[in-house]
């Protein structure tokens, strides 16, 4: 947990050195900028996943059904995330960023007062409505007023800052449940995210090369063309598959932890997520080798490292269960960089609504994650989770080897 701490707060300082000893001021501010909203995206999607056995005892609802708690978010991302790229293209850009950036202070105050578990579910779903209008926003808005290496540079990061707010959620809110209780988590969340918003207020610069589109119509029209598209849809298919067993893993494996012998409280299963920074080094090594080497190569190492990662945390010892896990994210993250990359690649035109249609595949993908595996668990525990797992990586395998190609 310090490490991840410490590493997060290391990145910080060095983009705020460079704010202040380069003559790109700007570019320094928009790299700030770019990590606050990959940060607060996901410090706010994933903040309930340490909390679940707590969530269960404090509400009586099956440790399954709290679940909801993850997937009403996902499931509220993949609804609004193929009209949010549409809505931006007609408006602009940083009026939605910053906007939906104060708004989700809202639904996030509100889920700490919730009186029920069904409260507590809506306005985790009223979050995931809001969650996109920033990081879809935010990638169309380096794509537009940067190019070439600079862009690339932001691009990752962006996604150190959504690795490291997914990591951060999950730890601050498990830390701030331990000492005084889950509703507390809830307002740190809310009062982090307040910061982040003063950040992309001040750091953002108002778009420069933005240019209304107003051709909604053919911009809807476009969809038929891409359910065409056999690699666009594969590479669809491999996105659901890769937040299906994040999800799904990173869920579950709470509840055996939280269980004998491990008893684990809600600091220490936030903690379980410092795997997670192994994205960070994974998810820009992956880009060089598929450059290298083609992406089919790469994901046929990937799905492998997979397997193995799962079979380790079949283990007993806490410390396997922990590098199974590092194992597990770190190739799920290769994955992701793979597929999301690729999207680009296939669409032969309307790039933003392939984007729209993979981010809405891939967020159903992370419902499916959230609540698919609840009946298996019943029945046969972490392994049946398991089996799953290693399953939906086999059909993700199957599929790129047959649709990717070098292009």
């Amino acid at each position: 947990m310090p490490s991840g701490i410490a590493l997060l707060c290391l990145h910080w300082r060095n983009l705020a050195m460079a704010s202040l000893s380069t003559s790109e001021g700007a570019g320094a501010r928009l790299n700030i900028a770019a990590f606050a909203g990959g940060f607060a995206t996901f410090i706010n999607m994933w903040c309930t996943q340490a909390l679940l056995p707590v969530l269960a005892a404090s509400f009586h609802v099956s440790e399954a059904r709290t679940g909801l708690t993850v997937t009403a978010p996902l499931i509220a991302t993949a609804m609004a995330a193929p009209v949010v790229g549409l809505i931006s293209d007609r408006f602009g850009r940083k009026k939605f960023i910053l906007g939906a950036t104060i708004l989700l202070l809202l639904p996030t105050v509100l889920a700490a007062l919730a009186g029920s578990f069904e409260a507590l579910v809506v306005w985790r779903f009223v979050q995931g409505l809001l969650l996109p209008f920033i990081f879809t926003i935010t990638i169309a808005y380096i794509g537009e007023e940067t190019s070439g290496p600079v862009a690339a540079r932001l691009a990752g990061t962006y996604m150190s800052g959504a690795i490291f707010g997914g990591f951060c959620g999950r730890l601050l809110a498990g830390m701030m449940t331990s000492w005084v209780g889950w509703r507390a988590a809830f307002w740190a969340i809310a009062g982090l995210t307040l910061v982040l918003a003063a950040i992309i207020a001040v750091m953002l610069p108002r778009e420069r090369l933005f240019t209304p589109m107003y051709g909604l119509r053919r911009a809807l029209r476009a969809f038929p063309l891409h359910l065409s598209n056999i690699r666009l849809l594969a590479t669809c298919a491999v996105g659901f598959g890769v937040l299906f067993n994040l999800v799904a893993v990173f869920t579950f494996i709470n509840f055996r932890l939280a269980a004998a012998p491990y008893l684990l409280g809600p600091a220490a299963l936030g903690g379980i997520f410092v795997v997670y920074l192994g994205g960070v080094v994974m998810s820009p090594l992956a880009a060089r080798l598929a450059n290298r080497f083609g992406r089919r190569r790469v994901m046929a190492v990937a799905a492998p490292l997979v397997w193995a990662g799962l079979a380790l945390t079949l283990a007993a010892p806490l410390w396997l269960i922990g590098v199974g896990l590092l194992l597990v994210s770190s190739a799920i993250f290769m994955q992701q960089t793979l597929a999301t990359a690729y999207v680009g690649v296939v669409a032969r035109e309307a790039k933003s609504t392939a984007v729209g249609l993979y981010v809405a595949i891939y967020y159903i993908g992370g419902s499916a994650g959230g609540a698919a595996p609840g009946g298996i668990w019943h029945g046969y525990g972490w392994p049946g989770c398991v089996a799953i797992a290693c399953a939906m990586q086999a059909m993700m395998l199957v599929v790129a080897l047959r649709h990717w190609r070098a292009d």
